[in-house]
């Protein structure tokens, strides 16, 4: 299949699982994870419709913004406070959060662009080592915490779940971070999101709450 043929198809997927759990599809978000793709390739899916992109390298977000103006960018990746100059600037929503050094230096780089910066909190959920996010049992101190920057805007919550061959299996994943995304809400009522599902799961993620999808390989697979 072709970009076109690629984009309809997960579209399709997104409208049955969201029918399957009694949701409203425009309540979701997809974002074309934009990662070893190239500009006109990116630039062609844009002509095709899509609005929102990803990526997770900062140089790399700085680039593909440059190139493909008039969209929302999103910064997807583990980030490096000495990369942050780079990211705010050019980032709707940062979605991978975990530590109150890295608001800090948002705070900072936003309030000098007398910007609200969108913030996603990652959590990890499945306590995989190799994964960066708070831990589940940390973000009641964490949201405390973090009310106290001016320029950053918390919206919700990212987590990445495991990846295996069978994505029922890794359910529950999809279904704690909405279940604390509704505890705190209503301290917090600002926590909307949540950024979960990627190209091998997103039509679980989607019959479990999530409002924003990270795909890029079930997208851009056949060329770049």
């Amino acid at each position: 299949m072709g970009l076109a043929e690629n984009i309809e198809f997960v579209y399709k997927n997104i409208r049955q699982a969201a029918r399957r759990a009694n949701r409203n599809e425009a309540d979701i978000q997809l974002v074309a994870v934009t990662k070893q793709v190239s500009i006109e390739t990116a630039q062609q899916a844009v002509k095709l419709g899509l609005k929102n992109f990803g990526e997770n390298k900062a140089q790399e977000l700085l680039k593909k913004r440059q190139a493909i103006p008039g969209v929302q960018w999103h910064f997807i990746g583990r980030i490096q406070t000495n990369k942050i100059k780079y990211i705010v600037p050019n980032s709707e929503i940062i979605h991978s959060v975990w530590r109150i050094k890295e608001l800090v230096e948002i705070d900072k780089r936003a309030c000098n662009l007398k910007k609200i910066q969108q913030v996603l909190i990652e959590v990890n959920v499945s306590g995989e080592d190799t994964k960066a996010g708070i831990r589940p049992e940390d973000l009641k101190s964490f949201l405390k915490e973090a009310g106290r920057f001016k320029n950053v805007k918390l919206i919700g919550f990212m987590t990445m779940a495991p990846f295996v061959e069978d994505p029922e299996s890794i359910r529950w994943v999809f279904r704690k971070l909405r279940e604390l995304r509704d505890e705190y809400q209503g301290n917090y009522p600002n926590l909307v999101h949540l950024s979960m599902g990627m190209s091998n799961d997103y039509e679980i993620a989607v019959e479990e709450g999530a409002t924003i999808l990270r795909i890029g390989t079930a997208i851009f697979k056949g060329g770049s």
